[in-house]
């Protein structure tokens, strides 16, 4: 591939790739499958007026979307401020080591600058050594810390009404 990286923001006529490679990356980390219906959800949260998580696209030289960033504006605690967080960052084997990747981290440092958030964070599975590689060679700063999830069943009907 000889041709200068494209990276721009996602629009509603993509999300059917869009979705395809979130399944692609879903199985890339054997992470279990997702419960149908993922572009009803995405679109709206992505595309409304006020939507506060945005995805930049990269495309091949054939102009074929390949890769995807995910981010959406975080607050830490600690620094008190807002910054952005990378939720996914994942492009097609047969896209990486032509430079999109790099385009793609450039456009989220693009995106991050736009919003006056002045830092961009991340994660990647300890296993994911190419992402670690990939990372580090940019410069970025790799931070121990281990990710949980805690799922939080919806509330019983009589509790619900008990405490609201």
């Amino acid at each position: 591939m000889d041709h200068t990286p494209v990276v721009r923001p996602a629009r509603p006529e993509d999300l059917p790739r869009l979705v395809e490679l979130v399944h692609e990356h879903i199985a890339y980390e054997k992470s279990a499958p997702r419960p149908p219906g993922l572009a009803a959800r995405l679109g709206p949260r992505l595309f409304a007026e006020d939507a506060r998580a945005w995805v930049l696209l990269a495309e091949d030289p054939d102009g074929r979307v390949v890769g995807y960033a995910a981010c959406s504006a975080e607050f830490t605690f600690w620094d008190a401020r807002h910054y952005l967080h990378m939720d996914c960052l994942y492009l097609a084997e047969e896209a990486r080591g032509h430079g999109l990747g790099a385009a793609l981290m450039e456009g989220v440092a693009a995106l991050a600058r736009e919003r006056g958030l002045e830092e961009v964070q991340w994660q990647t599975p300890d296993w994911n050594e190419g992402a670690i590689r990939f990372y580090d060679r940019l410069g970025a700063r790799g931070l121990a810390k281990r990710r949980y999830s805690l799922p939080v069943p919806p509330a019983a009907v009589g509790v619900a009404a008990a405490t609201g």
